[in-house]
């Protein structure tokens, strides 16, 4: 309600991100559900830890409306990335705090409990009212990836077609999507892991020390073997230094008691 001041009515503002509930009280489905979505946000920031344009989050809500604020009803994605935004810390999303951005890419993880929301409430409130542009919805367990494409015409979602190998583009972030065999977090299951253009995916922190740890060991063996081959040449010219000084001692001994050589010349 807006209040009174000496000469006129001033409104009150719209709560914004610390003041409104940030947590949904509501846990990821499993463990496997809570590492799918970290693997996700922490790539993707590691990847892009040099830009300060876009926002990646996760299981945090998002306020577009200050009816849906005060009702608190609506779970947050869990991932979303906003482009053309800035890169900061916040507790939830608020729309109408952030110029009216929203977010270019969700994807929700599906479980029983979830799924009928995932595909009902959820996926109409981020066409209608968000526009999110692309929607992914993934089964951890049965590795099951959906992807869909907003049709701004009518605001709702079309099926995207995955490519030859079952991954899909998304055009929002230059990347692809794709389920790849892996261990994270110490289970080794079927991930839905970033896809570079050229088909790499994109690595977890400790994927990238493992990587290096590798080139450092295979630089190392690199480096032994040159030693190695430096040393064998190095015996060889020796080798081949001490047969020509006995063949010259040999030849001294010879012409010293024969004469020299037909033709040669001892010294």
């Amino acid at each position: 309600m807006p209040f009174q001041s000496e000469n006129s009515f001033i409104p009150i503002p719209p709560p914004g991100e610390d003041e409104l509930p940030y947590d949904d009280g509501e846990p990821m489905e499993s463990e496997r559900h809570r590492a799918q979505m970290g693997l996700l946000i922490e790539v993707l920031k590691l990847s892009w830890r040099d830009r300060d344009d876009v926002y990646v989050g996760g299981n945090m809500a998002i306020y577009f409306s200050e009816l849906q604020a005060k009702k608190n009803d609506f779970r947050g994605p869990d991932v979303f990335v906003v482009l053309d935004t800035n890169t900061r810390e916040r507790k939830s999303w608020v729309v109408w705090q952030e110029d009216g951005r929203t977010p270019d890419v969700v994807i929700e993880l599906l479980s029983e409990s979830t799924q009928a929301v995932d595909r009902g409430d959820k996926m109409r409130i981020y066409a209608k009212l968000l526009h999110v542009p692309e929607y992914y919805l993934f089964d951890p367990f049965s590795g099951v990836l959906e992807a869909y494409v907003l049709d701004r015409a009518t605001r709702s979602y079309l099926p995207m077609p995955p490519e030859a190998n079952g991954d899909v583009v998304s055009a929002c972030l230059g990347l692809r999507l794709g389920v790849r065999r892996g261990t994270y977090r110490g289970l080794a299951v079927d991930w839905l892991r970033w896809i570079d253009a050229h088909g790499r995916v994109l690595q977890t922190g400790e994927e990238r020390a493992r990587a290096a740890e590798e080139q450092a060991r295979a630089a190392e063996e690199q480096a032994r073997a040159a030693e190695e081959q430096a040393r064998a040449a190095e015996e060889q010219a020796r080798a081949a230094s001490d047969e020509a000084k006995q063949l010259a001692a040999r030849l001294a001994a010879y012409e010293k008691q024969f004469g020299p050589l037909p033709g040669g010349s001892s010294g």
